[in-house]
């Protein structure tokens, strides 16, 4: 090292910088070791950086000055650094969403639990597990593991199970089911025709109906009208037979009227001849398209003088009921019931009808079935009503009729005989039942005690998941964001108890319809048959009044309890009465509204002025005297003075006198002195007013087609 430093002291600085711009030649053969000053004399060659065919090779190019001061130890952590990969700097990132060419993908839209609720899926017998998920929109693995819990075994999903287990399944899933009852393979006779009789209130449905069958109903019916469904065969003359329904012609009965009008073949469309076309009738005719079922239109009292059945056809077709006689296909039939004239010609329009329709049901298999009616017996218990449809109903058979299950132990007809079976279009009434079924529900034949009960309680769960769920929707509705006060709202509970289910129904539905501003109508319970000591013990524990309807009255304990307990029983067997006495219950338990009105009007006819009271007594004052032309005066009231009709100023009264007399009270065609409040400007002729505040209570109003309401 010291022999190379002095070698380069001697070289002048022209040299140098020659030097400077050198390379260093390095061996091919690699280097051991350090560098030392023999092994740089004898290996480095200095010279032009040209390259030779020499063994030396320029493998770099290095200054020779950071060589020479270099050591062995930098050189080597300088090499290890250049070939260690350098560290990036960590760039923030930055979301800029998807690139341009990406399509977007929405996420997956979560399920509304309300409206799975509110679907409806159709099934039938031997559908698939693969089928049924598709409808109900639940997974096969979810539906398996359903059947699981069920105790049924299925291998795959492509095996076919019974309607009742896919009913089970879809209940569990959350969906409404609708059953289909497919007739394929099976045979198809002739059956009678289910006949709907319809029509306004007291235009003749039941009187009509007593004349075909030659019995007298409506004389057994309370105030003469009728009030329930019923249903009876009637045997023509002529050796065939027509399964009759005769519903209610009151408004209160609307829902009956739907049911008869969705289980029937026909509707005979009673209008009376001296009366028209009425409420009731239009919505007869309303209830008969939407089951889209033909009509026949029977014009019943033409013996009366005032009959005019021309009018009526004309009415008829001013509502859209196209009629034979104006190019239209509705046969229509002038009938009198009392006079039993036009009954034969009415039978042949509706055994032609029935025969064009060409009306076939499935004799063998299941039966199938729809209640009508259903009513509770104090020795019988649960009894419901139904007309069949399909299938042969057998004594024995486990029946699921819409929530309620049982065996049928006794089978009976209109006329109360016990009959081992029942065909399609024959009304029956069966008995057996462990609870009451509502009007309207479908009757299906199960195999086994087991199954009828597991289907009976997965409908009970249904319906109570669905009743707390409207609950819940009805108790989170959004109020009325007006800020507006309204009336003062009170609450009256009821209980109601009738004979059967679908008037039961019917009461409700019609009292409910006379809530109103001030009263709210709360329906507590409703119950089919006599009152007893559970519903007095729930009307006192909840301050209700208990509403029978067409059952007997209640014993003497029940009697004494409830009037211990001051609980009010209404006890009645027409609707006309009982909306009627409701509707007056309610009106006195409303608080009423309110209300500013005009007590007594004067015209003032002199000014008095009292000037020089002591300050003690006050600034002086300005009396009127006044006439009173209207009404009279109260001292308590509000004064409002009017100047050529426009209001000059309202104000308490501060002093009220008769002959120099303070009184309480002017009555009309009295004169008095009269001080207003901050009123010093009183003129002959000018018109003073007496206001007073007053509760207006409601009104309970009563329509010609026995609708009710309250108006407030």
């Amino acid at each position: 090292m010291a022999m190379a430093v002095a070698a380069a002291r001697a070289v002048s600085r022209g040299r140098l910088r020659s030097l400077l711009t050198t390379t260093v030649n390095f061996p091919s053969r690699p280097c051991a070791g350090v560098f030392s000053p023999s092994f740089f004399a004898s290996e480095f060659t200095v010279g032009p950086s040209y390259g030779s065919a020499g063994s030396a090779t320029s493998v770099n190019k290095l200054h020779l000055v950071r060589f020479i001061h270099a050591s062995s130890e930098l050189l080597a952590t300088r090499r290890r650094d250049e070939a260690r990969p350098q560290k990036q700097k960590r760039v923030r990132k930055v979301d800029r969403g998807p690139p341009v060419e990406a399509p977007y993908i929405p996420p997956a839209r979560k399920r509304d639990l309300k409206s799975l609720s509110d679907r409806t899926i159709e099934i039938f017998e031997g559908i698939t597990i693969v089928e049924l998920a598709k409808r109900t929109g639940q997974s096969i693995n979810y539906l398996k593991q359903i059947l699981t819990n069920v105790g049924e075994k299925i291998d795959t999903e492509f095996d076919p199970i019974t309607v009742d287990v896919a009913e089970l399944v879809a209940m569990e899933a959350g969906v409404n089911v609708r059953r289909l009852h497919s007739d394929e393979g099976a045979v198809l006779e002739p059956r009678p025709a289910v006949v709907t009789v319809m029509g306004h209130v007291d235009h003749g449905k039941t009187s009509l109906l007593d004349a075909l069958r030659l019995t007298s109903v409506a004389a057994k019916e309370a105030g003469g009208i009728t009030q329930h469904l019923g249903a009876f065969v009637v045997s023509m003359p002529s050796g065939a037979s027509i399964t009759f329904l005769d519903t209610p012609g009151h408004a209160a009965f609307s829902a009956m009227r739907a049911r008869g009008a969705a289980v029937t073949d026909i509707v005979v469309l009673v209008v009376a001849a001296d009366d028209g076309v009425m409420p009731q009738t239009l919505e007869a005719i309303s209830h008969a398209k939407a089951a889209n079922v033909p009509i026949v239109v029977a014009i019943n009292k033409c013996d009366k003088p005032s009959a005019n059945p021309e009018r009526v056809k004309i009415q008829l077709g001013s509502e859209g009921l196209l009629l034979e006689d104006m190019g239209g296909d509705v046969q229509v039939v002038e009938v009198s019931a009392l006079g039993r004239t036009g009954l034969d010609k009415l039978e042949e329009t509706l055994l032609f009808q029935a025969e064009m329709m060409e009306l076939k049901a499935r004799i063998n298999g299941p039966a199938h079935a729809y209640v009508v009616e259903a009513r509770l017996d104090r020795g019988r218990g649960p009894l419901a009503t139904m007309i069949m449809q399909s299938g042969t109903l057998v004594s024995g058979q486990y029946v699921v009729v819409g929530a309620e299950w049982g065996r049928i132990r006794a089978l009976r007809d209109m006329m109360g005989k016990v009959i081992e079976k029942a065909w399609p279009a024959m009304p029956v009434e069966i008995e057996g039942l462990r609870g009451l079924p509502m009007a309207g529900d479908d009757v299906i034949v199960v195999e086994t005690e087991e199954r009828a009960r597991m289907l009976s309680t997965g409908r009970k769960e249904k319906l109570e998941r669905d009743r707390l769920r409207k609950a819940m929707e009805e108790k989170f509705e959004i109020p009325d964001a007006s800020g507006e006060e309204g009336p003062e709202r009170v609450e009256m509970p009821i209980i109601i108890k009738a004979d059967v289910q679908g008037t039961a129904q019917a009461v409700t539905d019609s009292l409910k319809s006379l809530n109103s501003s001030q009263v709210s109508v709360n329906i507590i319970h409703i119950g089919v048959g006599a009152i007893s000591q559970s519903d007095v013990d729930l009307a006192q524990a909840c301050g209700a009044c208990i509403v029978g309807f067409n059952i007997r009255s209640p014993s003497l304990p029940i009697s004494l309890a409830a009037k211990q307990a001051n609980i009010k029983i209404c006890m009645h067997r027409v609707i006309y009465h009982l909306l009627e006495d409701m509707g007056k219950l309610i009106v006195q338990k409303a608080p009423g509204m309110l209300e500013i009105q005009v007590a007594g009007e004067g015209e003032v006819l002199s000014i008095f002025q009292l000037t020089g009271r002591s300050k003690s007594k006050g600034p002086d004052v300005k009396i009127a005297g006044i006439r009173i032309v209207d009404g009279r005066f109260t001292r308590s009231a509000t004064m409002r003075l009017l100047r050529s009709g426009e209001v000059v100023v309202e104000g308490s009264c501060l002093s009220l006198k008769r002959e120099k007399q303070d009184v309480e009270t002017v009555d009309k065609g009295n004169e008095c002195g009269l001080v207003i409040q901050g009123c010093d400007d009183f003129r002959i002729g000018d018109v003073i007013q007496c206001l007073e505040q007053v509760k207006r209570k409601p009104k309970f109003v009563s329509a010609e087609n026995g609708a009710v309401r309250i108006e407030c």
